[in-house]
């Protein structure tokens, strides 16, 4: 009998080796841009197409961010119960024939605001599903030791299309029209429902409990499975600790952009071009921060990485009240600290997401991701509030000081958790809560 090995384990393959890999990244890229597009697009059709008001464009912009709120939590049960690849192909082709058909309403002049309200939410409830599937589908279809470097990948295309996706709806409308742009949204989906398609590796369908008549809260069996969603995060340490650094940062975060993108403009008097340039030097820093995140939880441990890593994008924040004029020397240094915060935020988020789906059971992925999501931006809207308050009471730059330095609390928070134990092997997923029989 030969003696056990002593080598090391071989390195894991790149995911970008595996062709099912690069055609969901594609999808999933398209998707994205499709998505971000959109964000702009509707509103500039309301404004520049409908002629809307000011607060008829705050209510469809309402409308269409309600899904995070309404539906994230039954996002997570219901991609648990069904193949991800399915829910992200359906509502891919959902999505472009929303738009599609609103597109072609608009050229013809029979879209209606109301129709457009209606188009806004629809996307949006479908965009909630898309985006708690495709966090499922990576695991369901690479490896567990794959995960970081999949979701480099993913989350970098998705940080970019969040810096692109407006710009470039932006332009459409410029260039083109209004429903032209509604339309070339349409075709990124296209693209994305064509490109999930033509992935070949089976993926299974996701075990099902048979409900107990006798039981009545199996009369709402999703309602039950979202309470085992609330109940798996709340007991994990991890997810726990996750979900409030989470909450923490998006109020926050909410709250600085709403004084920051005031105070570009009214005190330093930048020109809506540097404003525009300052706010594209996150997408460069994201991309940098994706490539990282392969690399650096595996040899300085994911606890390190997470926590020194908000430390210094949350961090870089704090110095843009103490900036002055609209010099070139101002501008470059908005450039910097937009840089290093896209790097350490983007950084951040991969390996939170990593540690989130490695101590997460396959058949717990979407319901985790809908609760974190759902903690985690919950409470943006009453940050934006919150940061217009403090603006107007007390000032631009104090108020950027004041949700700036509240953006401190999310790594306080880590620091403070399991988080920050965690090294460079992610544990493994806890057994999986049984369903309520």
């Amino acid at each position: 009998m030969r003696p056990p090995s002593t080598s090391p384990p071989s390195p894991s393959p790149s995911p970008w080796r595996d062709t099912d890999f690069r055609r969901l990244w594609a999808g999933q890229t398209a998707s994205q841009l499709g998505e971000h597009t959109t964000l702009v697009v509707l509103p500039l059709f309301a404004v520049l197409t409908l002629d809307a008001g000011a607060g008829q464009l705050g209510v469809l912009r309402a409308v269409g961010q309600a899904p995070i709120l309404l539906l994230s939590l039954l996002a997570g049960a219901w991609v648990d119960r069904w193949r991800a690849r399915t829910v992200m192909v359906l509502t891919d082709a959902a999505r472009a024939v929303a738009l599609g058909a609103a597109a072609v309403a608009g050229l013809l002049g029979l879209l209606g605001l109301p129709a457009l309200f209606v188009v806004a939410f629809t996307v949006g409830a479908l965009s909630v599903l898309f985006d708690v599937a495709y966090q499922a589908s990576l695991v369901r279809l690479v490896r567990r030791d794959q995960l970081v470097r999949g979701n480099s990948a993913l989350e970098g295309s998705r940080s970019a299309a969040q810096i692109g996706g407006p710009a470039l709806g932006g332009a459409l409308v410029s260039l083109l029209s209004a429903p032209v742009a509604a339309a070339a949204g349409a075709l990124f989906f296209a693209v994305s429902f064509v490109s999930l398609r033509r992935i070949r590796r089976p993926e299974s369908a996701p075990e099902r409990v048979a409900p107990v008549p006798e039981r009545p809260e199996h009369a709402a069996p999703d309602r039950g499975r979202i309470r085992e969603g609330l109940r798996f995060v709340a007991g994990n340490a991890w997810l726990r600790a996750v979900s409030l650094a989470s909450a923490a940062f998006q109020f926050s975060f909410a709250a600085t952009m709403t004084v920051y993108l005031l105070f570009l403009p009214r005190e330093l008097h930048l020109t809506g071009a540097s404003v525009g340039l300052a706010l594209a030097a996150t997408g460069p820093g994201a991309l940098l921060g994706s490539v990282l995140a392969a690399r650096l939880p595996g040899r300085l441990g994911h606890g390190v990485v997470l926590v020194s890593a908000a430390v210094l994008g949350n961090g870089a924040l704090l110095c843009v009240p103490a900036l002055h004029g609209s010099s070139t020397s101002t501008v470059l240094a908005l450039l910097a600290v937009n840089f290093v915060f896209g790097t350490f935020s983007q950084l951040v988020n991969v390996t939170i997401m990593s540690v989130r789906q490695a101590v997460t059971p396959d058949g717990m992925q979407g319901r985790a991701a809908a609760t974190i999501t759902f903690v985690g931006m919950g409470f943006t809207p009453l940050g934006s509030l919150l940061g217009g308050l403090l603006a107007q009471e007390w000032g631009l730059r104090t108020g950027l000081l004041v949700t700036a330095a509240g953006m401190m609390l999310s790594p306080v928070l880590m620091a403070a958790s399991p988080l920050a134990r965690l090294g460079r092997v992610l544990p493994a997923p806890r057994e999986e809560p049984r369903p309520t029989e």
